[in-house]
């Protein structure tokens, strides 16, 4: 594998079981809040992972800071009210909504109402939408809420969505909710470092896998020749080094700087939601995290998924779903035994967030062990031709011949048809001079109602150090459930299996086309669309009132949830036909998904990846609706 740079970082004295599961008490310290105080809780009290509801039209937040201990060693949060998640909100469909929110930093804050759609001056993305909230200063929120379902909110001002702000937002259909159950919990999960969340990422900028600790090794080179034969293990090892990439590239953080909490609760606290025997149980899961992909599931119980991202689905049972930050999935769930153990395990494989469901506080059920680690494999780095490689078993359908473009040079016998060498400044497949509309947001040409072109049309731009692979012809299918979830022997939800009730919103087809490419490059840990990180870009233009077919077509090896402000994104299946209205699309490695957008919200809007530090480092655009 490729030579290591030894950083001098010096390393937490503390057990890896500790990190994983975190302590049996670890929370808000409420006895040091003012908050806490108000309720007349004592000093040695921490919170018990069920936020405060507030209800109305009229709502006051603080933001400020409180301090935790998730891992035995007390740090400082970013709070709202003073409470880790932030206080639910529970909004009426039909009302507007006041909210005030009061800045006690001594830094710029913001909140953005994650999936709600209103004026773009409500958004709260400091520099697109508004300046940000001052320290000292109060913000008036104030709009028409106009849907119903599951979403949240959380900060968009720095790393402050890292250390603490964000919360659960419920909002009651105006008529009677389709969805009948007999209680509800919200189940929200995110992810904790004790770090400062800066100095992680100057640790990636230093060395991208610097948190992987599932980096291939010996034993796995020789698990290899049992299965596959010496000379075919070599060149298996031989073509990850020549690439400088890892198979095992899932994450960019793991559980040896993560905690992972559910309701603000450590695993070994064991969040506890209680029900009687035959109950009808709807549980709001939202993905609240930074940095973190989980796999959800409750051994022992179907989950009937009928809501995603706020909109309600035609129902589908599974086993298991995988949601990204940004996403959320409601489900409805019968359980009959005293305790069934609600399991998230992380992407990566290396720790889980957990809760109980019980008849009884106090009440355990087993967790499930992790499952094994998986490498990514030909297909996720290639496409269609890797998944129709020899051995590598994708589990999924309609994948075309392809090829990959990539910068390192290589050249390797199993990968016959691939486009390598040195690209730097080169153009790609006779487009010289072509204008792309991922450079500028301009438009291809008229559509019509078919599905989305299946050319690849690389920009000029991601010809250069900020990108390190290309993909030139993609998978599109959308019935792989991903990494680590492939055949293995449970059923588990993909966008496939995902079919908004009422069909599209708009029955028009696109009137053109417009392709962005999800780029990045490990090496440098920067992160962009096109190769251009934020800061370089021009925005992406929309014509107010038109109808646009989006396209995404990943280029790395890692999974984005990408998220476009103040509009719905209405999923297309590979053949054109509608699937699904969403807020945040998950992109697979080697994917290429498309979505047909109304552009009907004037202003300035943010679009860009939900993990967080890939936002951070580039992965970020501005929208204009005009």
């Amino acid at each position: 594998m490729k030579r290591r740079t030894t950083i001098a970082v010096p390393v937490p004295l503390m057990p890896r079981r500790r990190f994983v599961q975190g302590l049996a008490a670890g929370g808000v310290l409420f006895g040091l809040s003012p908050y806490a105080r108000a309720l007349g809780a004592s000093s040695n009290q921490t919170s018990t992972g069920s936020a405060q509801i507030l209800t109305g039209t009229e709502f006051n937040l603080e933001i400020g800071e409180s301090p935790v201990n998730f891992t035995g060693s007390p740090r400082m949060a970013t709070t709202v009210n003073g409470s880790l998640p932030a206080p639910t909100l529970r909004w009426r469909e039909g009302d507007t909504v006041t909210i005030r929110v009061k800045n006690r930093l001594k830094e710029t804050t913001s909140i953005h109402w994650h999936g709600i759609i209103l004026p773009f001056e409500m958004d709260g993305v400091p520099g697109i939408s508004f300046t940000g909230i001052a320290p000292g200063e109060t913000f008036t929120y104030r709009f028409k809420v106009q849907q119903n379902g599951t979403y949240w909110y959380h900060s968009h001002s720095g790393m402050q969505e890292a250390t603490g702000v964000y919360g659960a937002i419920i909002i009651d259909p105006v008529e009677a909710d389709p969805i009948r159950a007999d209680r509800e919990y919200v189940v929200q999960l995110s992810d904790w470092t004790d770090e400062d969340p800066m100095r992680v990422l100057a640790k990636l900028k230093m060395q991208g896998d610097y948190y992987n600790y599932n980096q291939p090794t010996a034993v796995d080179f020789f698990q290899d020749v049992s299965k596959i034969g010496f000379k075919a293990a070599v060149d298996k090892r031989k073509m990850w080094n020549e690439m400088r990439m890892s198979p095992t590239d899932l994450a960019d953080l793991s559980a040896d700087v993560l905690t992972y909490l559910m309701n603000g609760t450590t695993p070994a606290g064991n969040w506890t939601g209680l029900f009687r025997p035959g109950e009808r149980v709807r549980l709001r899961f939202i993905n609240g995290a930074a940095n973190t992909f989980y796999d959800v599931r409750i051994p022992g119980l179907g989950l009937t998924v009928v809501q995603a991202d706020g909109i309600n689905v035609e129902p589908v049972t599974v086993d298991e779903f995988r949601f990204g930050p940004g996403e959320t999935y409601d489900v409805l769930v019968q359980p009959k035994s005293d305790a069934y153990t609600v399991y998230a395990q992380a992407m990566d494989r290396t720790g889980y967030a957990r809760g109980t469901l019980a008849t009884h506080a106090g009440l355990e059920a087993p967790v499930p062990a992790l499952d094994p680690v998986q490498w990514l494999d030909m297909a996720d780095m290639m496409g269609a031709m890797g998944g129709g490689m020899a051995g590598m078993n994708h589990g999924s359908t309609g994948h075309a011949s392809m090829g990959m473009s990539h910068g390192s040079g290589m050249s390797h016998g199993a990968m016959a048809g691939m486009n390598h060498g040195s690209m730097a400044g080169a153009h790609h497949g006779g487009m010289h001079g072509m204008n792309h509309a991922s450079m500028a947001g301009a438009g291809h040409g008229a559509m019509g109602a078919g599905s989305a072109s299946t050319e690849v049309r690389h920009a000029r731009t991601e010809y250069g150090a900020s990108t390190d692979m290309r993909v030139d012809m993609p998978r599109t299918n959308l019935d792989d459930p991903g990494i680590g979830l492939r055949n293995n022997g449970r059923r588990v939800l993909t966008l496939a299996d995902l079919h908004t009730v009422g069909g599209p919103m708009d029955p028009r087809g696109a009137e053109r086309e417009i392709e962005l490419h999800l780029t990045g490059n490990m090496e440098r840990y920067t992160w962009s669309f096109d190769g251009v990180e934020f800061g370089k870009s021009t925005p992406v233009h929309f014509r107010y009132g038109e109808r646009v077919r989006v396209i995404l077509h990943n280029d790395t090896m890692m999974t984005h949830p990408m998220h476009l402000h103040g509009m719905w994104s209405e999923l297309e299946s590979p053949d054109g036909r509608f699937q699904a209205r969403r807020h945040t699309i998950p992109v697979q490695p080697a994917q290429r998904i498309s979505f047909l957008v109304t552009a009907d919200a004037l202003g300035r809007w943010a679009w860009h990846c939900h993990l967080m530090l890939h936002m951070d480092a580039g992965m970020f655009r501005e929208v204009v609706v005009a």
